[in-house]
Order: C-alpha cells, then sequence, then structure tokens
C-alpha cells in the first residue's frame, strides 16, 4: 500500500490513539499519548503476553520514540512484520469463521484482564504464522462494569452476518463486503436470510431482532443501534457465548461449487499430472524468489510445491469452494506460508475506502517475485476473450518472473470453451502465445508434460 509523504498508511486515519506508518521499508505503529494509560494496562495486566503466546495477537518490539513521524506520540512499536495483508472480501468462509471466533477468544481474554474490545471489525484480523491473528495493538479500552460491548454491532455486521447469509443462501455473497466495508448492514442480511433462519435463537436474537432494534432507533435519532443500557458483567459473558454457539454453528459445505474438486477430477492422467508436478518443481527450483503468487491456485496443490520453498505463496482463486478446501487444509497441517483468498483475475480486487487508498486493490499488494499461471490461460484467453499480449502485460506487471502452462487448442478443456462461444479463436496458438509472451518475458525454459500436449515455460520479464 502506498504511504503519505510522512508515511503514515492512508487507511489508518480513523482511531485516535495511533496510526501505522511506513519508515525504511518497515511498518510501525505510533502509540499516541492520548492512549498511554490503556497501552500500558495492555502491557502491564499480562494480557498482551497471554494473547501473543497463545497466537491470538501479534506481537511488537518497542523502537526509537524519534522515529514517530507527527508529534504527540508516547511510544513507537514495530509489529511482527505480515508477509501478505488481504481483506474480508476475499477470505472464503471457513477463514471469515476463523477469524470471527478469533475475535471473540479476544474479547473474552480482554475482559478477565479488565479491558475490552472497542474495535471487533474483520479488517483487524490477518493470516499470521497460519492463523487468524489480531493484527490491531490499539483496539482495546477499559473494560466499564455495566456497560454493554461496544463492538457488538460491528461485530454481527462483520462476521456473522456475512457468515449467516453465506451459509444459508450463497457463499458469493461473502463479496458484498467489499461495498460494505463496514460490514454488512443487518437489515440487508436479513431480507437475504430465508424465513427457517429465524428459527435459530442465534440468528434471531444477534440478526434479526437486532436489525430491528437499529431501524427503531433510526427512526427515534438515538446515536446508537447496538445495545442499549446497562449490562451486568455476566449478561456480557452469556452474550459473548451466544455468539460464540452461533458463529460455531453456522457451516458450508465448499464441495457444492464448480471448481472445489477440480484438483481431484482434472484431465490430466495420472502419468501426466506426476510429470507437471515434477516439471513444477524442478523449475522453481531453477529460481530464487522471495514471494510467489499462484494464480488460479484452485484447492492448492501446486502452491504447496512452491510453498515448500519455504516463501509466502499466495493462493489465488475466483471459486468460494476451491479456495475453502485450500484453507481448509492449510489450517488442519498447520501451514504457516500460505495464504488462500478468493479473487478473479479478470476482475482483481481494487483499491476501496476513502479517496479510493484505504484498502489497497489486489495488483498493488505485490509485485511477487513469481507469478503462476498453471491451467489458466485457456480460461482467461478463451473464456474471457483476452488476447496473448494484454495477458502478458498483465503478468509483467505482477511480477518479474512467469510460470505459466500453456494448453493447447486441440486440448479438451480448451474445445469446450470454444464451443461455449460464438466465435472462434484463430490467434489461440502456441505460436502466437509464444510470440506474444516473448515481447514482454525472455522465455528461459520449456518443457512438454509428458502424456500431454500442454507445455510449462519459465519466463524472466525483459527490462
Amino acid at each position: 500500500m502506498t504511504a503519505d509523504p510522512d508515511g503514515r498508511l492512508p487507511g489508518s486515519f480513523r482511531d485516535p490513539a495511533g496510526f501505522m506508518f511506513r519508515r525504511d521499508g518497515a511498518y510501525l505503529r505510533q502509540v499516541n499519548r492520548s492512549y498511554e494509560p490503556t497501552f500500558r494496562s495492555l502491557m502491564d495486566s499480562g494480557l498482551y503476553a497471554s494473547l501473543v503466546d497463545d497466537g491470538l495477537l501479534i506481537p511488537h518490539e518497542s523502537v526509537d520514540l524519534g522515529l514517530a513521524p507527527e508529534p504527540g506520540a508516547a511510544a513507537v512499536i514495530r509489529p511482527a512484520q505480515l508477509e501478505f495483508v488481504s481483506y474480508p472480501f476475499e477470505w472464503s468462509f471457513s477463514q471469515l469463521k476463523a477469524s470471527a471466533l478469533t475475535t471473540l477468544r479476544v474479547q473474552r481474554r480482554a475482559l478477565d484482564r479488565g479491558l475490552s474490545l472497542k474495535d471487533a471489525g474483520a479488517r483487524n484480523i490477518q493470516l499470521h504464522a497460519g492463523r487468524p491473528t489480531l493484527i490491531d495493538t490499539l483496539s482495546f479500552e477499559p473494560y466499564e462494569s455495566g456497560f454493554p460491548w461496544v463492538g457488538y454491532r460491528q461485530f454481527c455486521q462483520h462476521f456473522l452476518a456475512p457468515l449467516a447469509v453465506m451459509a444459508s443462501a450463497d457463499a458469493r455473497l461473502g463479496s458484498l463486503l467489499q461495498s460494505h466495508l463496514d460490514g454488512l448492514p443487518l437489515d440487508l442480511a436479513s431480507r437475504l436470510l430465508p424465513w427457517r433462519s429465524r428459527l435459530r435463537p442465534g440468528l434471531l436474537m444477534h440478526l434479526h431482532l437486532h436489525a430491528r432494534a437499529q431501524a427503531r432507533a433510526a427512526s427515534a435519532d438515538r446515536k446508537r443501534a447496538d445495545l442499549a443500557g446497562r449490562m451486568s458483567r455476566r449478561r456480557l459473558d452469556a452474550l459473548l457465548e451466544s455468539l460464540e454457539s452461533t458463529v460455531g454453528g453456522l457451516s458450508w459445505r465448499p464441495d457444492e461449487t464448480p471448481w472445489a474438486g477440480y484438483g481431484d477430477q482434472t484431465s490430466y492422467s495420472s502419468v501426466a499430472l506426476a510429470d507437471k508436478q515434477r516439471l513444477v518443481t524442478e523449475h522453481l527450483a531453477h529460481v530464487s524468489v522471495e514471494s510467489v503468487w499462484d494464480i488460479g491456485g484452485n484447492t492448492g496443490d501446486f502452491s504447496r510445491i512452491a510453498a515448500a520453498g519455504n516463501v509466502p505463496v499466495v493462493s489465488i482463486d475466483s471459486d468460494p469452494g476451491a479456495v475453502d478446501v485450500n484453507y481448509r487444509r492449510m489450517a488442519a497441517a498447520g501451514e504457516t506460508n500460505l495464504f488462500p483468498i478468493v479473487a478473479d483475475v479478470t476482475s482483481p480486487s481494487p483499491a476501496l475506502g476513502w479517496e479510493n487508498r484505504e484498502v489497497a486493490s489486489l495488483t498493488s499488494r505485490g509485485p511477487a517475485g513469481l507469478v503462476m499461471a498453471l491451467a489458466l490461460i485457456h480460461h482467461v484467453a478463451i473464456g474471457n476473450n483476452t488476447g496473448f499480449d494484454r495477458l502478458a502485460r498483465f503478468f509483467a506487471a505482477l511480477g518479474p518472473k512467469l510460470l505459466i502452462e500453456f494448453v493447447p487448442p486441440d486440448d479438451p478443456m480448451a474445445l469446450g470453451l470454444v464451443a461455449m462461444r460464438n466465435h472462434e479463436f484463430p490467434w489461440y496458438t502456441q505460436p502466437e502465445f509464444e510470440s506474444a509472451f516473448g515481447r514482454h518475458f525472455e522465455i528461459q525454459r520449456s518443457d512438454a508434460i509428458t502424456d500431454s500436449k500442454r507445455r510449462l515455460y519459465l519466463m524472466t520479464r525483459r527490462g
């Protein structure tokens, strides 16, 4: 993400407690004097150590106060640096659910130490060391006995509402978080959910009735639309327990989407698949890169070959079921350098928010050291009617190295895509592919996949 001239991140401006900034390639956080007492409570109460030890909060170290870009700093901290930043609208169902449960676990721990989460937004969670982790160290405030949880409404909009809609209606509706950066409005979620969802006590209370309460509050011109009145600690604990039960009870089967099972039912023979795996391993061994983006990564089989090189691998696919399978595999295996996201290469995540800079576009989060595009070219070139030269320019902008598979026009998958179009693709040939990509890349290696007409190319960007 491009920083302001003073290094401040454009998306870090809403919290009076402090902000993120960039200095000498590292991301740092200024803690303002107004937040110093709460920051000390976080550190001295043992909450920080407890959360960090259990992987629930990102660790940090204190650095020179002179690095603060603005006056009024009480401290400057250097959080552990994230290898990749993603956004809730790019997460699969299981990742969003795991992030919701992480937020509730943090809130429970905080209450036990006399603190509470003032911000329960989903963008405060990122994958770190393979698990959802709170990255906003300044999200806490002192807990005031008898008061409701200020983050309740935000939690319901950022987590519960989209999860319920994804589970009960369609997992693709998670993309609504792209146009609703402050979370899915509860009245909209209530309308999208089937009537039977009202038979589930948790959804009835936290979504449907909560949405009505918001509407009544708005019509009465009241300032707050979440819980009103006083709330004992016992009732607050019961509320958190109910939220955990409701979120934990939501489920979704990723095999219901078209491509979630594609990795097990490909058009390769066993011989061809084994040779492709061998060639990808060999090609990757010939390059030294700091990161890999696997575009069209499906359930992550080849992403994991790249991840074996101990580099962060962003595994990108447009199918939420495939990405969910990928995430579940990652979480179950404890993999720490894989980042599955839902994104469509033909329409990458855009820059969003204030000044179109609060949320970074997908392409601006690069460059990747190496881009992999395996079994993808025919889907974009034929399925999306995108010429080779445009594709080559796109990949060249994403990173300096490219590992790409060419699927020939007589391949069954390519023929199937052509059959669904109303015109021919005479330009879709191997010579045209090599010529177009050769204008942007130097082809370093090309190998035929045994028992297949497909080829793998390793390329380096020109210039």
